[in-house]
């Protein structure tokens, strides 16, 4: 493979940061918090929703959730009195903290799961590379510019497109990277069913193009085989090629092997 006819496109969630004590911790005090502390939705209940692979938006998904848990308390979704931009507050202040301009929240402490040196070696290589998230662009930026320090970086980000599966993000992303040539293969990594989903739709709407959906197990599924040989198998399930336990084993020779099929 000539290196330099790959693009590889990254989501963020998951895949460069761990956001199990963050996104989903804020997930998860969202619905005790809007359940009347009555329900704190475990790790295990939000793989579960979103191995549905339409919950890729964190607030949607606790909205969701709260709906669920009220439903099967025997009240119907009409008689919630649950104000969605109220939720959505909520769960900033518990993420990025309660002032916006200077961010305290559980995004402070989140682990990152490579180096920028990573992408250095991409470039070398000839891989072109940028992102698309369902992560706000504020909340984005933060990690990729002032934690990972990279500059002039391509990213669609939730103000910019739909929410997965739909692809229209990543086909913007695509278009950003300058590789409208239908002979450049795109490999597009997340470690969700949507995410997967996102790229199987991409491949129904450009037929002239190689795509690839690699599936990375997060972090928080790491402790247990069990649950990560079931994660893995709900990615291939989805239509991953492969999956990888972390994003660094995503190498230039892992890509070209990939892309050719060897």
């Amino acid at each position: 493979m000539n290196r330099a006819n790959a693009i590889v496109v990254f989501d963020i969630d998951g895949v460069i940061r761990d956001v199990g004590g963050s996104y989903r911790r804020a997930l998860a005090d969202t619905v005790e918090h809007f359940t009347n502390g009555c329900y704190r939705p475990s790790p295990q209940e939000i793989d579960a929703l979103k191995s549905e692979g339409l919950w890729n938006n964190d607030w949607e998904a606790s909205q969701e959730l709260v709906y669920r848990y009220f439903e099967a308390q025997d009240t119907p979704r009409s008689a919630i009195a649950l104000d969605y931009q109220e939720l959505v507050a909520f769960f900033q202040s518990r993420y990025r903290g309660a002032d916006p301009e200077h961010w305290t929240g559980y995004i402070c402490q989140e682990p990152l799961l490579l180096e920028a040196q990573y992408f250095d070696g991409l470039t070398k290589a000839g891989i072109g590379w940028g992102f698309f998230s369902g992560a706000t662009r504020a909340s984005a930026t933060y990690v990729l510019q002032k934690r990972l320090g990279l500059q002039n970086l391509v990213l669609v980000a939730m103000e910019d497109a739909p929410g997965k599966p739909d692809p229209t993000g990543l086909l913007q992303t695509i278009h950003q990277l300058d590789a409208q040539s239908p002979s450049i293969p795109v490999l597009y990594i997340g470690d969700t069913i949507a995410d997967i989903y996102t790229v199987n739709n991409a491949a129904a709407m450009q037929t002239d193009r190689r795509w690839i959906g690699v599936g990375v197990l997060p972090p928080h599924i790491y402790a247990a085989k069990d649950q990560k040989d079931a994660y893995a198998e709900m990615l291939y399930g989805a239509g991953a090629i492969a999956v990888l336990d972390t994003v660094q084993a995503l190498t230039p020779d892992k890509i070209a092997q990939l892309v050719t099929g060897e």
